[in-house]
C-alpha cells in the first residue's frame, strides 16, 4: 500500500465545539462593551453628578452589546449549521451570550464598587431625592422613593445582594434581545448556496 493510503482524514470540528467558540467569542465582546461603558459612566457620575443621563447611556450600551447575539446566531447558522437553525437553538446561543456578558459585567461591577465606589448607592439615593424635590414631588412621593432606595441599600449590604441586583439590571435586557434574535433568525429550510458550502 502506498503512503497515501494512510493519510489521516482532515479534522472537522463538531457543531457543538463551534457553537461553544461562537458563544464565548461574542459573549466576551458583549461583556467587554458593557464593562467599558459602565466603568466610564460610573466615573462620569462622580464627576458630573448626572446619574440619570448615565443610566440611559448604560442601557444603550447594553442594547448595543447584546446586538452581538444577532451576529453570533447568524454566524453559527450560516457558517456552521448549513444555513438552518431552530428557534430553540438560536435562543440557546443568545441565552449563553447574555449569561457570559452579564457575568463579566457583574464581576467588574463588584470590583469597581468595593474598590472604588463603596458609597455609590448613597450618592444615587441623594441625587434621586434631590431630583424629585426639584421636580415638585409631593411629600408622599418622596417618602415612597426613600423607602424604595432604602430597600436597594439593604440589598447592597452583602456581596450576594450586589450580585443579584446587578444581574437584575442587565440580564433581562439580554434575554429580551435573545428572544427577538431567535424569532428573527430561525430558519427551517437552508439557503441552497449555504447548504453546498
Amino acid at each position: 500500500m502506498s503512503p497515501k493510503s494512510f493519510r489521516q482524514p482532515k479534522f472537522v470540528p463538531s457543531k457543538q465545539k463551534n457553537m461553544k467558540k461562537n458563544v464565548l467569542v461574542f459573549g466576551s465582546i458583549a461583556g467587554l462593551i458593557t464593562t467599558i461603558v459602565m466603568v466610564c459612566s460610573t466615573a462620569a457620575c462622580y464627576i458630573s453628578a448626572d446619574y440619570h443621563g448615565n443610566m440611559w447611556l448604560g442601557y444603550g450600551s447594553m442594547i448595543l452589546a447584546f446586538s452581538m447575539i444577532f451576529v453570533a446566531v447568524k454566524n453559527f447558522r450560516d457558517k456552521y449549521n448549513g444555513g438552518v437553525i431552530s428557534f430553540g437553538k438560536a435562543f440557546q446561543i443568545g441565552l449563553y451570550i447574555a449569561l457570559i456578558a452579564s457575568t463579566i459585567y457583574v464581576l467588574t461591577w463588584l470590583i469597581e464598587y468595593y474598590a472604588f465606589f463603596p458609597n455609590f448607592m448613597e450618592k444615587l439615593t441623594d441625587y434621586t431625592l434631590k431630583q424629585a424635590r426639584e421636580n415638585g414631588a409631593t411629600a408622599a412621593e418622596i417618602a415612597k422613593t426613600k423607602q424604595q432606595f432604602a430597600s436597594y441599600a439593604e440589598m447592597y449590604k452583602t456581596p450576594f445582594g450586589v450580585i443579584l441586583f446587578t444581574y437584575i439590571e442587565i440580564l433581562p435586557v439580554g434575554l429580551v434581545i435573545a428572544l427577538i434574535a431567535a424569532l428573527a433568525l430561525k430558519r427551517k429550510n437552508a439557503d441552497p448556496q449555504l447548504a453546498t458550502n
